[in-house]
């Protein structure tokens, strides 16, 4: 029997895929996350893979060094409907934020009942009685230091898209949600509700010791909140701080440390960072004191 000719469906499936390509590119089998990090940045760099696989592939790397703490609205940010308020006091409020879940408590956020999903208060505009306590859907708990690969399996296996972040006491320190998680992985999802807060609340904190600062916040304002002197001849804003001393735009996880203050970069794309988790070292805080008092004496 003569050979057959080869067909174009042939040559073309020995033609070596993304993978094999990929593959190519190691010399060595790797043997850390960094390592596979830099062969990743090869591969972006010859076009074997675009900015925007890239992005999502070193995202992905990242999101198990980052836990529930680092990315949950804090305690003092979360907006709940608290049954102790009257009817026309909460709906107003839940109308106008726009978001599809809320926690719902009694009087205080450690008394948590279940979760709202704003699709049922549809229900009340069609049946004044409705009873909203007996349509609660049950609350999802997860600790501080939840690694967020781990918040993201929790999510997908319970089908939950919210939970409440606690403490080792048992409190309630913040809420994280799917949308949180999944933009670390593949940048920022806007939606037409996110611009209702644009250019407010620059500067939030986690705890006594962590804040959440946008990249947009200017210098000036960042000094003042913390009693400080950043400055930079080039820059006028903390994310031009940043990318000016690492000297690259910042890509998530990263972190650098200026003045006394450790900044860890939250959210980013290509171009720019978005969000900035900064803590003040211990060492400066006690410099900063020994400062006063030296100049007290």
């Amino acid at each position: 029997m003569q050979d057959q000719p080869q067909t174009e469906e042939t040559t073309a499936s020995e033609e070596p895929g993304f993978f094999d390509k990929l593959r190519s590119f190691f010399k060595k089998e790797p043997t850390t996350a960094e390592e596979f990090s830099k062969t990743l940045k090869r591969a972006h760099g010859q076009k074997i893979i675009d900015t925007e696989a890239f992005t999502m592939m070193e995202g992905a790397l990242k999101v198990g060094h980052l836990c529930a703490s680092d990315l949950m609205v804090p305690r003092a940010q979360i907006e709940a409907v608290d049954l102790e308020e009257p009817r026309e006091v909460w709906l107003p409020k839940v109308i106008s934020r726009g978001h599809s879940r809320f926690p719902v408590i009694e009087g205080d956020l450690d008394e948590v009942k279940g979760v709202l999903h704003a699709k049922d208060l549809l229900r009340l505009f069609v049946d004044p009685s409705y009873d909203i306590r007996a349509h609660l859907r049950p609350a999802r708990f997860i600790p501080e230091t939840q690694p967020l690969n781990v918040v993201l399996r929790d999510f997908r296996i319970t089908r939950n898209h919210m939970a409440l972040v606690i403490d080792e006491f048992g409190s309630v320190s913040g809420l994280i949600t799917i949308e949180d998680v999944i933009e670390q992985i593949v940048g920022e999802i806007a939606d037409e509700f996110d611009n209702i807060n644009l250019g407010k609340d620059n500067i939030t904190p986690v705890d006594n010791e962590r804040w959440r600062v946008k990249a947009e916040t200017y210098l000036d304002q960042f000094n003042d909140f913390f009693g400080v002197h950043l400055e930079d001849d080039y820059c006028e804003t903390v994310g031009g701080l940043v990318s000016d001393r690492l000297e690259h735009v910042p890509h998530r996880g990263e972190s650098v440390e200026i003045d006394g203050f450790r900044f860890k970069v939250l959210t980013a794309d290509e171009r720019q960072a978005h969000l900035f988790l900064v803590e003040r070292l211990v060492s400066a805080a006690r410099t900063d004191e020994t400062k006063s008092i030296e100049s007290a004496a």
